[in-house]
């Protein structure tokens, strides 16, 4: 087994990717390590893949793959995840505002502190304070306190894994914010940070806009509801379902009993007739839901496919 597997994503990064090629090349060569770079190129419409083409013809360890459309950073992740070859794997980002520098501490501090993954933490950052620094913090400390995972940089690309990790956790939808989160609910709670550089973007402009800040919430809660209750979703909506029917059953009874023993009139009229029916039809519609869930949960095991046009030195 390699050392090294390093996974870029990269979405219309043709200018950066030489630079960043030669900067790991230079830093893992210094330090005696084997290894593979994969370059994910997720639907550029920019000189991307002839770019990655060009780079593997010159390092037989440049490796690509090209993605028919644009999928997102977290389909990238998982198409690398899947194809890792190396002990340990290096997710960063293609924008050199990871610095491939960082790498050799980061190897060290995964193996001698035995490690699941390591995280990068960018504690001083170069990017807008208003539209991310501001928001990245709030997002940081929510994800932190729902999860119980603390780390000061969820979403920091540069990060390390050891090569279980990767290939026993599926990353799909916008879920790469939360890989540590997944990990956590997979078995592999020993998560460390580090303190990493974080450089100014040198070429083109940020590919994500303010909107995946309110994206980044729903994320948070679609993947606790799936880590706690994916495979048990009747857990939920059937101890929800029950609690609503039986509020709903004790009202309408008690208003049964209150005619029959106590004349009280008519209970048609009385409001709290309506929202004993009201509470018996949910209750019973979100138990029936629990049992569907469990259905689909238990039939549903199709792992996440993405229509791959090119692929070179794999």
């Amino acid at each position: 087994m390699i050392d090294l597997s390093i996974i870029v994503p990269a979405f219309n990064e043709a200018e950066s990717l030489p630079e960043l090629e030669s900067w790991i090349e230079r830093v893992v060569t210094a330090n005696n390590y084997s290894y593979e770079i994969f370059i994910i190129d997720d639907g550029s419409t920019d000189q991307t893949w002839s770019t990655i083409e060009s780079l593997a013809s010159k390092n037989q360890n440049v490796k690509g793959i090209k993605f028919r459309r644009n999928y997102g950073k977290a389909a990238a992740l998982n198409t690398g995840f899947h194809a890792a070859n190396g002990r340990w794997v290096i997710t960063m980002d293609a924008d050199l505002q990871d610095s491939p520098d960082e790498i050799p501490d980061l190897v060290k501090m995964i193996s001698e502190r035995k490690l699941d993954i390591v995280s990068g933490w960018k504690q001083k950052r170069y990017d807008n304070a208003l539209t991310k620094n501001i928001p990245s913090k709030l997002y940081n400390w929510a994800t932190s306190r729902m999860s119980g995972i603390k780390l000061h940089d969820m979403n920091c690309g540069l990060k390390i894994y050891r090569n279980e990790v990767v290939k026993n956790i599926t990353v799909d939808g916008e879920m790469h914010r939360y890989i540590p989160v997944i990990a956590k609910w997979s078995g592999f709670s020993k998560i460390g940070e580090k303190v990493v550089h974080h450089q100014a973007r040198k070429y083109g402009t940020t590919k994500y806009g303010i909107e995946r800040f309110l994206n980044g919430f729903l994320d948070l809660a679609t993947i606790m509801f799936v880590g706690k209750f994916g495979k048990r979703p009747m857990h939920l909506f059937g101890s929800f379902g029950l609690l609503i029917f039986m509020i709903g059953f004790f009202i309408l009874g008690w208003l049964t009993i209150g005619k029959i023993f106590f004349d009280y009139q008519t209970i048609a009229t009385r409001p709290i007739f309506y929202l004993g029916i009201l509470l018996l039809i949910v209750g019973l519609q979100l138990f029936m839901s629990g049992f569907i869930a469990e259905l689909v949960s238990r039939n549903n095991h199709q792992p996440a496919v993405y229509p791959i046009e090119k692929q070179i030195g794999i």
